[in-house]
């Protein structure tokens, strides 16, 4: 048996890991239950705990392995007159809730991989948005997306994948794609600007934006920061505090409703009531107002608020991630411009899963071409196997890297790959032939030569490919960036093992 060497070991190694990527350890595919997509999150299911990505495994004790048996379940239980009491299991917790409603969440069956479907496959509405009457610059098209993204979170949708592109001409865009959503539904969605208001009890305090809110104390860990963690109900939780300056008429109306109000009786430091924040009059988060502001005009308030998990890194997270989101509706409190919409677009699920199967049949088919032909022509099946191998395997590490690095493939991902494919078996076969030239030269000179071609067109490929980055509003990325990586795989990976494959062969 041939000693395998570095580079095939190589290969080997980074195929196994590329498996585990794509199914996870232990497999996703062999795990039970439904997967939590979004949970409402003035909810008592939020409140004890349930979050997106959990697993449910059972309900009061009953086995839930799929949408249906979970959805029986809960048709049983409610909804009640009284409030009932139901235990969910999760992978790693168990809740317990009392209530009268069925609990507010969506669910999917788990995923067989941990590979993301764009929305190509997946279906839906997907738009590229700019500013009307007004060219923007990178630093505001990313405000931008993070505004849209907190205004898509305040609505509760989940699925959405907002970023910033931009076109050859340097135009900035914003696109937007959501999973299952209608073309009218986004349109309406990016059409409301939207407002935010503070408000304590039924009376305005201000508003977001320049108007009320001077400014907002960010990225400054004097003014801004996590200020401590600690266990909570079997998690963590962590508080975090930041400051808000406003403007002299936001001070003198928030004085003058303070001084009216009286103390909080279970918690004596602060006042009364507190001070709600809602965006589209809908209640996104609730603040306690110190004591010591009461009646006062201060131009300088300090909000703090909190995030649990599960551990004290994801508390930690999670308080990080929901003060960026305060301090960004305090910033705005609505879409910086009047948007409109450049292009819209719509896709079926069921003609993604279309293409989807032609596709794989179209590779199929090529690969079932390739395989006839280089057996006719060498007449060799281990080097014709050898070749089919090795191409297998490039597809199979391509899929492991957007796994890890949560590429979400659609068509023209998957078209990259196909190319990348193409690519790749007519570089093999270069290399088929280089080892059987009858010239005075030994096996490993002869690959040696046959690399510095390959090598050469990987340089000249990478450079046309990087254009296709921002082209089109960057809607050809999907195909630039699985192209890019997929013949980068070719070169460090693949190229060099099937080249050591083929010494072997040929000694």
């Amino acid at each position: 048996m041939a000693k395998l060497t570095f580079r095939i070991w190589v290969l080997i190694i980074v195929l196994i890991l590329s498996l585990i990527s794509i199914f996870g350890l232990p497999p996703s595919f062999l795990e039970k239950g439904i997967l939590i997509t979004s949970v409402e999150q003035n909810s008592s299911a939020f409140e004890q705990g349930l979050r997106q990505g959990q697993i449910i495994t059972a309900i009061d004790g009953k086995s839930v392995e799929s949408i249906d048996e979970f959805s029986e379940i809960i048709k049983e239980k409610y909804p009640a007159d009284l409030d009932i009491k139901t235990t969910i299991q999760t992978k790693n917790s168990e809740i317990i809730l009392f209530s009268k409603q069925a609990p507010e969440i969506t669910f999917s069956d788990i995923p067989k991989t941990n590979l993301k479907a764009g929305l190509d496959i997946s279906g839906g509405a997907r738009a590229i948005v700019q500013a009307q009457d007004k060219k923007l610059s990178t630093e505001e098209v990313n405000d931008l997306v993070a505004i849209t993204n907190n205004r898509f979170n305040v609505y509760g949708i989940s699925d959405i994948k907002v970023s910033p592109v931009s076109d050859l001409a340097g135009n900035h865009f914003m696109l937007i794609e959501i999973a299952g959503a209608t073309p009218k539904d986004l349109k309406q969605l990016i059409e409301q600007q939207g407002k935010f208001e503070a408000k304590i009890g039924n009376e305005t305090v201000f508003i977001g934006g320049e108007r009320d809110v001077a400014s907002v104390c960010r990225n400054d860990a004097t003014c801004a920061a996590i200020t401590a963690c600690s266990d909570a109900n079997g998690g963590s939780i962590c508080n975090f505090q930041f400051s808000v300056y406003l403007s002299n008429i936001a001070a003198e109306k928030h004085a003058d409703i303070t001084k009216k109000l009286g103390i909080n009786e279970s918690e004596p430091g602060y006042l009364s009531k507190p001070l709600d924040l809602y965006v589209d009059d809908k209640l996104v988060d609730t603040l306690l107002i110190s004591k010591d502001l009461q009646g006062r005009v201060t131009t300088q308030i300090s909000i703090s608020g909190s995030g649990i998990g599960a551990t004290q890194d994801e508390a930690y997270s999670t308080a990080e991630e929901n003060m960026n989101k305060l301090q960004t509706i305090l910033i705005t409190g609505s879409l910086p411009y009047k948007l409109e919409i450049v292009k819209l677009d719509t896709i079926s699920p069921i003609l993604g899963e279309q293409f989807i199967k032609i596709i794989l049949l179209a590779g199929l088919g090529a690969l079932l071409a390739v395989a006839i032909v280089i057996f006719v022509r060498y007449r060799k099946f281990k080097e014709s196997m050898a070749l089919l191998l090795t191409s297998f395997s490039e597809i199979i590490i391509i899929l492991g890297v957007a796994s890890m690095i949560d590429w979400n493939l659609d068509l023209l991902s998957i078209a990259g790959i196909l190319a990348v494919v193409g690519t790749g078996i007519d570089q093999q076969i270069i290399i088929l032939d280089e080892s059987r030239i009858k010239v005075s030269l030994s096996v490993k000179e002869k690959l040696k030569r046959a690399f510095t071609i390959i090598l050469s067109a990987y340089f000249t490929a990478l450079v046309s490919l990087l254009p296709l980055l921002w082209a089109g509003a960057g809607l050809l990325k999907g195909f630039a960036i699985t192209t890019i990586i997929g013949i980068t795989i070719g070169i460090l990976i693949t190229r060099p093992a099937f080249t050591d494959i083929v010494k072997k062969i040929e000694e």
